[in-house]
């Protein structure tokens, strides 16, 4: 599994295909191959001709795992995303995210929009990036909890479960997320200059509306994923046909 350092962390990705980069930024507590590979994501954009680049974000994945909340800034994370498309003299890229992944492709149309071909915010809507309705210390604290049966919370129990069944370290996983609570004001969303996609589930309750994130920014336009929640809208047919076409109106 080819990886590289940035700084002192070890970022491990995917290299797969020709023609256009991609670059797909995986959501909280899951990982480049769960995120982007087993749902299919990977091959999908390379027989369409793109070149497809996949990382673990820092504390998932086989990259390095960090306990301190203060090295899991947003900012940071992005950070390493432009590291590795230096890494592989990358200099303009399409970049697509999902959840928390979303909320880093943001901050990096906001902080270098002219390495952005265009940002595809999966699984993100005005409550996951403006309003605040993502994962929580609640999920924080039950991810930190001796076991899964002593989560009460049912959101707590959905991302502790998950982290389980993807075998992450679930003491970074807590860090990371108390490290990147940051969220976007619609000010700063109303900033972002380069083409956006919003696409969410249409029940998405952690997501929130893929439209009201939208309207925020010019020009974006919406994906509804028909009847899928948080979990199960990655592999979504609609979601990739719609990507897909995106993509091909950006050519």
């Amino acid at each position: 599994m080819p990886s590289f350092h940035h700084g002192d962390v070890e970022i491990a990705y995917l290299d797969e295909g020709e023609g256009e980069p991609i670059v797909l930024v995986h959501g909280f507590a899951s990982s480049k191959n769960v995120n982007w590979n087993y749902p299919g994501w990977m091959s999908e954009l390379t027989k369409a001709g793109r070149r497809a680049i996949a990382l673990d974000n820092r504390g998932h994945g086989e990259s390095s795992k960090l306990y301190d909340s203060a090295q899991y800034g947003l900012e940071t994370m992005a950070g390493d995303v432009f590291a590795l498309m230096d890494h592989l003299s990358i200099p303009r890229a399409d970049v697509m995210g999902y959840s928390l992944g979303s909320r880093i492709t943001a901050v990096m149309a906001l902080k270098d929009p002219a390495r952005l071909r265009s940002a595809i915010l999966g699984g993100i809507g005005i409550g996951g990036m403006i309003e605040g309705t993502g994962p929580g210390e609640i999920v924080a604290e039950a991810l930190e909890a001796a076991s899964l049966d002593d989560v009460t919370d049912p959101v707590g129990r959905t991302f502790r479960a998950f982290a389980e069944q993807t075998r992450s370290d679930r003491r970074a996983l807590a860090a990371c997320l108390r490290g990147s609570r940051r969220l976007m004001t619609r000010e700063e969303a109303s900033r972002i200059g380069v083409a956006v996609l919003v696409a969410a589930g249409t029940k998405d309750e952690i997501a929130g509306s893929a439209k009201g994130l939208a309207d925020l920014v010019a020009g974006a336009k919406v994906l509804d994923i028909p009847n899928r929640d948080h979990m199960r809208a990655v592999g979504d047919k609609v979601y990739k046909t719609g990507v897909l076409d995106f993509l091909s109106r950006r050519a």
